[in-house]
């Protein structure tokens, strides 16, 4: 059994082309889009950041209906992205649509971390220890 503290996240999105061309500007990373799993799944879009089959944390980008303003409800998550140096990724932020809302800074013993917002408003954070 997977022993992470963390197996899984989704991250809710209104435009699920801009969210995919702002996390690959950010972090190089290119997504597998999911079809509808379901029959009944409406206009659910996912893309995985990693494969499915990824022993290690994954997650996905979820389009809904009902998660984001302006559905009548606001669904987010928070998240934070392994780096080598948070301030590397920091730095490409504005250019890909978002803002850094707390600059690298440090956590103590545990490294540094940056807060930041992504194209589609969601909260995340970059973790790295140097």
């Amino acid at each position: 059994m997977n022993q992470n503290v963390v197996c899984w996240f989704e991250i809710y999105v209104s435009n699920m082309d801009r969210a995919k061309k702002f996390y690959n500007a950010v972090l190089g990373t290119n997504f597998t889009d999911m079809s509808d799993p379901t029959e009944d799944a409406g206009d659910m879009k996912m893309a995985f950041f990693s494969s499915p089959e990824n022993q290690g944390v994954s997650g996905a980008l979820v389009e809904m209906a009902g998660t984001k303003e302006g559905d009548g409800a606001c669904v987010n998550t928070m998240v934070y992205f392994p780096c080598e140096d948070c301030s590397v990724e920091e730095s490409r932020i504005a250019s890909a649509g978002g803002i850094v809302t707390r600059p690298k800074f440090s956590i103590g013993e545990f490294g540094f971390i940056s807060i930041c917002v992504d194209s589609e408003g969601n909260p995340f954070g970059l973790f790295s220890m140097s």
